[in-house]
């Protein structure tokens, strides 16, 4: 079942298309990673399924309805945790989680305490007095103890410190085993490549790729470190990149598609040892928009 599905989505601010013809499908009980720098249409799309806003064209669909037109029902299941939380600085945090878990029909309390306590919270102080870290998790906090089917977090963990990012994914995994389903937008690439299922990398206001992390490990380089038995110095091929020698160790770069026919070439040389290390999400990430960073 599809618990998300837009089709041909565009939006267009102005002179501005921030969707071109985006699609994007998630599964229920799935981790989506939607990922792609600032501007590239993330917050647009959310937006639109959330039904704050309304596409100019195309067809949005949360759990089988119009994300625009049934936007009430489907906030009844649908819990979001935006990456800058502002809170009301006169209630507690308690309070504060509380207001939000009786707007989506209550709370687990069972679940709102595992949280406070997971996630080193003091519900007792005025929400004034939080750090941006704070804030973060009383957003958390109430979505995560929520009876919500799906969670759209727009860069959840900003402001967390690395322990509290360790216990945010540990609640992922959990979700996940309840059979929950993710709609994870995130710039925290490990993050992302240690809890999705698949990943949609976004460009331009367009998906460019959609796949499994090893799925799209093919679109990109593999690095190589390899000791021959002679002649290193004298080892070239067309089709590596990044070529360079360090204490009589080749290290290179080669398309996936092509170590067959670099691995031949090299064995000419006599392979002492090889060891290969598949690109990471970052690696992919930067595949895409290199040439957009570099300009």
């Amino acid at each position: 079942m599809k618990v998300i599905e837009m089709k041909n989505v565009d939006k267009i601010y102005g002179t501005v298309q921030a969707l071109k013809s985006l699609n994007l499908e998630v599964e229920k009980g799935e981790i989506m990673g939607f990922i792609g720098p600032n501007g590239a249409g993330k917050t647009t799309a959310t937006r639109i399924l959330l039904g704050l806003l309304q596409s100019d064209s195309g067809e949005s669909k949360v759990f089988g309805l119009d994300a625009f037109e049934n936007a009430f029902e489907i906030h009844k299941k649908v819990a979001y945790v935006p990456g800058d939380v502002t809170l009301w600085p006169n209630l507690t945090g308690g309070e504060f989680i509380d207001l939000l878990g009786s707007l989506r029909g209550g709370l687990n309390r069972d679940k709102k305490e595992y949280l406070i306590k997971l996630f080193d919270f003091d519900p007792t102080k005025r929400c004034r007095t939080y750090s941006k870290g704070n804030r973060q998790k009383v957003a958390l906090i109430a979505a995560l103890a929520s009876e919500a089917e799906l969670y759209i977090l727009d860069e959840p963990t900003s402001g967390l410190d690395p322990l509290m990012e360790m216990n945010f994914q540990k609640c992922i995994r959990e979700a996940k085993e309840e059979g929950k389903t993710v709609l994870l937008s995130s710039h925290i690439l490990a993050e992302v490549e240690k809890l999705c299922d698949r990943v949609s990398i976004i460009r331009h206001g367009e998906i460019v790729e959609t796949g499994s992390i090893d799925e799209l490990r093919h679109l990109t380089r593999l690095s190589l470190e390899v000791i021959v038995e002679k002649d290193a110095d004298k080892f070239s091929h067309p089709r590596i990149h990044d070529f360079n020698i360090v204490d009589n160790k080749l290290h290179f770069q080669v398309e996936g598609k092509d170590l067959n026919e670099v691995l031949s070439e090299l064995n000419k040389y006599k392979i002492v040892s090889l060891i290969s290390k598949p690109p990471t999400l970052e690696e992919l990430f930067m595949h895409h928009y290199g040439d957009d960073l570099s300009a």
